[in-house]
């Protein structure tokens, strides 16, 4: 949840640890730090709330260090106050520590430092970390010193770590438990900086003569392309002359950098007032590549034994498939719902959706030949890569039938899930700054279309002339995108202003736009700190009518298809309750214009396509009215990017 970044190289790192924390502010903002070796000793400095607080703190400073950390805090234990914020030292100030995650064990540890005498300033678990590095690195020198002369009574782990420090983050890390990642510099080894991984995301960037780390590739990107990810139980130690890693236990490890193909560009606003406008308006990009990367351009109806999707799965992740299972968070978790509708009434699989969260601690009774989809925009959803690890646990040992078969969406196909089931449907939506999700929601949309289309095909319960005619739907998906995106987002734009001072909404939609609805009235609350809840349409009298009156605004989203004229009836009930009505629908239909209000029009386009269009004003109406509202689109109070703590 928290950004930790790194550096060790030639260069003054103040300037660099500080613009990396801006590439990673998106993970957490309630405070930040910086901590640097100079002269000998541990140069910290700390502040409450965003990153420009730290800037100001440094202004005018002079630091020529050439190794340091730095962190920007969610909190989790502790408010957020600057004695909360990392980093955090122990207490002759010579070790330094930053840590993305938790420490589940850290009441345990504190009262044993406790009573040793150790005086804590911080209500934070990281703490305890720095304590135990000092009281292991002051046992391990005593033993060197102990051992001289005495070759044969050195310890065998001084031989395999010349470096006390590295070996004493290795001591403390086995002794932590929970999702952590940290990492560590100290006075007395200024030219050491270690880094340690347990479930929660480290990689390292390779330079010339210097080297970084950090939570996420953005904060590198500007630098190198050329990156290490740490996997879980492996720590790193980062030296001007290169970068050497171990296992927790010991064993050094052989590792090759990979090479990303991002670049700077694609982290930069571009002209847009805010990363969530700039990333609403590559949608159609985002479409794009995916239509790029998984349809086959050349497929024709009449080659219908053959699917026109190249997602590139085995066989055997579809043979005798009978039930599907997904697991996901928040956004994720409602472009799931649609893909529960995709599934069902295109492949015609039983399909299932739940909180990952839930899931973990009352999963569904266990049944044969269910593939299991974990979703996920930056593939480090703790609840949901614990819940995926649990079900490939309690699957295995019950039989070919039960064996587990574990598939994951993502935009992240480096990250953690990508470590942990074999097969990965890539989102290809590019880095995504803004903290709520437009076009990664988009991008998981249009994987599992392409995933249902593909079951469909392969099953063969789908005529070709409906795959045929879903397949040139999809290709016009972008230009549709675009026609919304300009037509009426200033629109929006001036719509906006009426609800400024609005304190509740309703969102609306039946069938495959339901989850639409709740997506909407997601953003809005994210961003606009509204109260806004999502229903489907047919629910309405069953209690939340109750709600309605001339100050809560209704957002029907109303497409011709199988439910069309169910929605308008509906939104006529919460009209006649002197709701506000705003429809989102096309723009030439008589009886949609004559029940709404306020018309947002799309295109037409068929039903089973239109989560993708209609999803785009409920996003630019949520950017326009927080952003009326004075508040910091990008950077939403109590929110970060990627949830990696339970």
């Amino acid at each position: 949840m928290c950004g930790i970044v790194g550096y060790i190289g030639t260069q003054a790192a103040s300037g660099i640890l500080l613009e990396g924390l801006r590439k990673l502010e998106y993970r957490g903002y309630d405070s930040a730090g910086i901590a640097t070796v100079l002269e000998g000793k541990i140069h910290c400095v700390r502040a409450k709330g965003k990153l420009h607080n730290l800037e100001s703190k440094l202004a005018g400073e002079e630091n020529p260090a050439r190794i340091g950390i730095a962190h920007t805090r969610w909190a989790t234990h502790g408010k957020p106050e600057e004695y909360n914020a990392h980093p955090h030292t122990d207490t002759a100030n010579r070790i330094a520590v930053i840590q993305n995650g938790i420490i589940e064990n850290y009441r345990e540890l504190r009262d044993e430092l406790k009573a040793r005498g150790v005086e804590f300033r911080s209500d934070t678990d990281t703490e305890v970390i720095p304590h135990l590095i000092a009281e292991a690195v002051a046992e391990l020198s005593g033993q060197r010193l102990a051992a001289s002369g005495q070759q044969s009574n050195i310890p065998s782990a001084l031989i395999l770590h010349p470096s006390s420090l590295l070996e004493a983050v290795r001591l403390v890390v086995n002794r932590l438990e929970g999702a952590f990642a940290i990492a560590v510099i100290s006075a007395d080894y200024p030219d050491e900086l270690i880094v340690a991984r347990q479930q929660a995301p480290v990689v390292i960037g390779f330079g010339q003569g210097e080297f970084y780390c950090a939570s996420d590739t953005p904060a590198i990107v500007p630098y190198t392309r050329a990156v290490l990810t740490l996997d879980n139980g492996e720590l790193a130690r980062m030296t001007p002359l290169g970068v050497e890693v171990y296992s927790f236990e010991g064993q050094r490890l052989r590792k090759t950098p990979r090479t990303l193909n991002w670049n700077p560009v694609m982290v930069e606003k571009q002209g847009f007032k805010h990363f969530m406008l700039k990333e609403i308006y590559e949608q159609p990009g985002v479409v794009r590549a995916s239509l790029e990367a998984y349809f086959d351009s050349a497929w024709t109806a009449a080659d219908h034994q053959h699917s026109p999707i190249r997602l590139n799965l085995p066989t055997e992740l579809y043979a005798d498939l009978q039930h599907i299972q997904i697991v996901a968070c928040g956004t994720s978790w409602h472009a799931s719902l649609v893909g529960k509708y995709l599934l069902e009434q295109l492949a015609g699989i039983p399909t299932s959706v739940q909180y990952a969260s839930e899931f973990r601690y009352a999963p569904s009774p266990l049944t044969p030949h269910t593939l299991t989809i974990g979703v996920t925009q930056s593939g480090e959803t703790a609840d949901t890569l614990a819940a995926l690890d649990m079900e490939k646990q309690r699957r295995a040992g019950h039989g070919p039938a039960f064996q587990a078969r574990l598939l994951g969406i993502t935009n992240r196909p480096e990250s953690s899930l990508g470590q942990l089931v074999p097969h990965i449907i890539d989102t290809h939506a590019g880095i995504e700054i803004g903290v709520a999700a437009t076009k990664t929601f988009v991008a998981q949309l249009m994987a599992f279309y392409c995933l249902a289309i593909d079951l469909a095909q392969h099953r063969q319960v789908i005529a070709p002339t409906q795959l045929e005619q879903l397949l040139a739907g999809l290709q016009q998906l972008p230009a549709q995108i675009e026609m919304v995106l300009e037509s009426q987002e200033r629109y929006i734009e001036q719509l906006a202003h009426d609800f400024a001072e609005t304190q509740d909404f309703i969102f609306l939609g039946r069938g495959i736009n339901f989850p639409i609805a709740l997506e909407g009235a997601l953003k809005l609350k994210e961003i606009s700190y509204i109260h806004a809840e999502g229903y489907p349409a047919g629910e309405m009298k069953h209690g939340p009518i109750a709600l309605l009156d001339a100050k809560v605004p209704v957002v029907a989203i109303a497409m011709p298809g199988t439910v069309f004229e169910k929605v308008l009836s509906n939104a006529q009930e919460a009209r006649a309750r002197d709701a506000r009505l705003i429809g989102v629908t096309p723009m030439d239909e008589q009886e949609a214009a004559h029940t709404f209000d306020t018309v947002i029009p799309v295109p037409h386009i068929d039903e089973l396509l239109s989560p993708i269009v209609t999803v785009i004003p409920l996003q630019l109406l949520a950017y326009h009215i927080a952003a009326r509202r004075g508040l910091d689109v990008d950077q939403p109070r109590n929110l970060a990017k990627s949830v990696t703590v339970e």
